[in-house]
C-alpha cells in the first residue's frame, strides 16, 4: 500500500470553465468495452461511474463514445452518443454521478485506422493508406495485424465533423456537463496530427499546423453548437498511442506550442495532455527542462489536465504545487481506489493496481470477477 501524506494539493478546489470543482482529481477515460452490443449503456456502468463519485472524485470523464454510425466505433460493447436509445442510457448514468455530487464529461473518440470492432461499416479510415504499427490489442477484444485504412476524402471529413457535433449535442441532452475531444493516443484525431500516419499534401497534411487543423476544426464546430452556458469542450491530446508508446512530436517544444495554440483559438476550455501507457515523468520532459505540460498551461492560457501515474503522491503534489499542471486524471489509481479522494483527504493508505482487474479483457464483468476472488481470498 502508498502512504497518502503528501497529497495536499490534489484535495484544493479548482474552476473549470463555470464550475467550481472541490478538488483537482478527475478519473480518466478508460475504455471499458461493457456496453450493450448496440452501444446502449447499462445500469452496471451507472454503478461503475458513480462509484467514483461516490468516492469523492470531481471530475469523471467517461471512456469514449463513438460518434457517427459509420466508421467511428472502435471495439464492440462500445457505448455510443448517437441514437435517442444512447442518450437515454447515459441520461440514467450523468444522473446517478450528480446525485453524488460529482461533474461529468463524455469522451468523444472516433477510431480511424485502430478500429478492431465496428458492426456498422467494414474497413477503416485514416489520413492516408498507412498501416498502423503494432497488431489489435487482445485486451479489447482485436487479435491481428491492423488493415490498411481508407484514405479519407474531404467530403468524408466534413462528415466526421458533423459526427462529432452530433454526439457533443446528444452528450448534453444526456446531462453531461461537457465533452472531451479525443485527439490523443493514435486514435483518429492523432493520426491526423501524426507525421508518419499523415502524408497528404492537401490543407489537413504537411507541417504540424495544418495537421492540427482537423482537430481544431472539431472543437470550434462542437463549441458553436453547444454555446456557452458552461457546457464544457476539452481536448486530450498525447504524444504515446496505444501502439506506440516511444512516439514523440518531432519539433518537440516547437510542435507542442503549435498545437496547444491551436485547439485553445478553436475554443478548447481545457487541455488534457495524456500520457499512454507511461508515467508523466517519462513522457512530459522536454528539452530545456520544461514539461510538456507546463508548455500547455503557458501557451494556452487553460487549466491543464496531467495523467500518468498521479495515483503516487509525491508526483501529484510536485506536478501541482510547482505549476505543471491544473489537475490530474487517474486511471490505475482509480480502479484501484474507487475512493481515493477520501482516503487521501483521511490519510488512508491505497491499495495497489493489480494488473489482473484488466486480463484477458478490460470488461466490468472480469473485474467484477476480480473483486469477488480477491475478497474471498480476504475471507479465507
Amino acid at each position: 500500500m502508498t502512504t497518502t501524506s503528501t497529497a495536499r494539493s490534489a484535495l484544493t478546489p479548482v474552476r473549470l470553465g463555470g464550475h467550481e470543482l472541490p478538488n483537482r482529481l478527475a478519473v480518466a477515460p478508460m475504455a471499458r468495452v461493457s456496453a450493450r452490443a448496440d452501444g446502449v449503456p447499462t445500469d452496471e456502468m451507472a454503478d461503475y461511474y458513480g462509484a467514483y463519485a461516490d468516492g469523492g472524485f470531481g471530475l469523471v470523464i467517461t471512456e469514449g463514445n463513438y460518434t457517427d454510425a459509420e466508421h467511428s466505433q472502435s471495439y464492440d460493447f462500445q457505448p455510443g452518443l448517437v441514437t435517442a436509445e444512447h442518450v437515454a442510457g447515459w441520461q440514467a448514468v450523468t444522473g446517478r454521478v450528480h446525485g453524488a455530487g460529482a461533474l461529468m464529461i463524455a469522451q468523444l473518440q472516433h477510431a480511424g485506422a485502430l478500429s478492431q470492432g465496428n458492426p456498422y461499416r467494414g474497413g477503416t479510415v485514416g489520413p492516408s493508406p498507412v498501416r498502423p504499427l503494432g497488431e489489435m490489442m487482445r485486451a479489447y477484444g482485436g487479435s491481428g495485424p491492423w488493415p490498411v485504412p481508407h484514405e479519407l476524402t474531404t467530403r468524408e471529413i466534413g462528415r466526421i465533423v458533423e459526427g462529432f457535433v452530433a454526439a457533443a449535442t446528444h452528450a448534453r441532452d444526456a446531462g453531461f456537463d461537457g465533452v472531451e475531444v479525443h485527439a490523443a493516443n493514435g486514435y483518429l484525431l492523432d493520426q491526423f496530427l501524426t507525421d508518419y500516419t499523415n502524408r497528404r499534401s492537401d490543407a489537413y497534411g504537411g507541417p504540424i499546423g495544418r495537421r492540427v487543423r482537423l482537430t481544431a476544426e472539431v472543437i470550434a464546430a462542437v463549441r458553436e453548437a453547444v454555446g456557452g452556458g458552461g457546457f464544457l469542450v476539452g481536448v486530450r491530446l498525447s504524444q504515446t498511442k496505444v501502439n506506440d508508446f516511444a512516439y514523440r512530436w518531432a519539433g518537440g517544444q516547437h510542435d507542442a506550442e503549435i498545437v496547444f495554440s491551436a485547439v485553445a483559438e478553436a475554443g478548447a476550455d481545457y487541455l488534457h495532455v495524456a500520457s499512454e501507457g507511461r508515467n508523466w515523468l517519462d513522457t512530459a520532459l522536454l528539452d530545456g527542462g520544461t514539461t510538456i505540460t507546463a508548455v500547455a498551461r503557458r501557451v494556452s492560457g487553460l487549466p491543464v489536465v496531467a495523467n500518468g501515474g498521479m495515483h503516487d503522491p509525491r508526483q501529484a503534489e510536485h506536478v501541482l504545487a510547482d505549476g505543471h499542471a491544473d489537475l490530474l486524471s487517474l486511471a490505475r489509481g482509480a480502479l484501484a481506489n474507487s475512493d481515493l479522494p477520501r482516503r487521501l483527504a483521511a490519510g488512508a493508505p491505497l491499495e495497489p493496481f493489480d494488473r489482473a482487474m484488466l486480463a484477458p479483457r478490460v470488461t466490468l464483468a472480469n473485474a467484477r470477477a476480480w473483486r469477488l476472488a480477491a475478497d474471498g481470498a480476504v475471507a479465507r
